[in-house]
C-alpha cells in the first residue's frame, strides 16, 4: 500500500514545504486518485523569506546556518502542518508535515557539498530530520530526495497508526 492509499484510509492529512523539490513530492502524491482526501497543500519556499515569512522559520537559525540545515527542514516541515493545520480547519493530530531542503547542484552552496539534504517530518509525534548524502545529476538528487522522502512519510505513517 502507498503512503497515499495509507493516508487516505487512516483519515490523515499532509501538509508539504519544498526548496530543493520544489512542489515534486506534493505533485507525486497527487497522482494518486483520490488525494484531495488528504493533501492539505504546499509551499515552494525556495527564497529564505518565504521559509521565514510563510512557515515561521527563525531567521537568526538561517542566518547562522544557512536553509540547508536540520533545524530549518524541521522548522519548515512544523510550519507547514500548523498553518494548513489551522488554515484548513483540521485538528493538528491529523496532520503530517513533510519538508525538503538540500544542495542538488551543480555546485556546492557555501559550505553545503552537492548532494547534502535534510528531509523534515512533523506530527503528533514530535519533529526530526533526516540527513541524505546523495550522489548524481541535479535530477537525479531531486529524484532520490522525493523517493527518501515518500519513505520518510510511510515511516512516520506507520509509527501513527502503531
Amino acid at each position: 500500500m502507498t503512503p497515499s492509499q495509507k493516508l487516505i484510509e487512516s483519515g490523515l492529512y499532509l501538509a508539504t514545504a519544498e526548496s530543493l523539490t520544489a512542489g515534486l513530492v506534493s505533485a507525486e502524491l497527487a497522482n494518486t486518485p483520490g488525494a484531495s482526501k488528504f493533501l492539505l497543500g504546499g509551499i515552494v519556499c525556495y527564497q529564505d523569506e518565504i521559509k521565514i515569512h510563510q512557515l515561521g522559520v527563525d531567521p537568526e537559525l538561517i542566518s547562522q546556518h544557512g536553509p540547508v540545515d536540520p533545524n530549518v527542514a524541521i522548522q519548515m516541515a512544523t510550519g507547514a502542518r500548523v498553518n494548513f493545520a489551522r488554515d484548513c480547519s483540521k485538528a493538528s493530530n491529523l496532520v503530517i508535515g513533510i519538508s525538503t531542503t538540500g544542495v542538488a547542484g551543480p555546485d556546492p552552496v557555501g559550505d553545503k557539498p552537492v548532494g547534502l539534504v535534510f528531509i523534515g517530518i512533523s506530527s503528533q509525534l514530535g519533529e526530526r530530520a533526516i540527513q541524505l548524502h546523495l550522489s548524481g545529476s541535479r535530477p537525479e538528487i531531486r529524484a532520490a530526495t522525493v523517493s527518501a522522502a515518500l519513505s520518510t512519510l510511510e515511516d512516520e505513517i506507520q509509527l501513527l497508526l502503531g
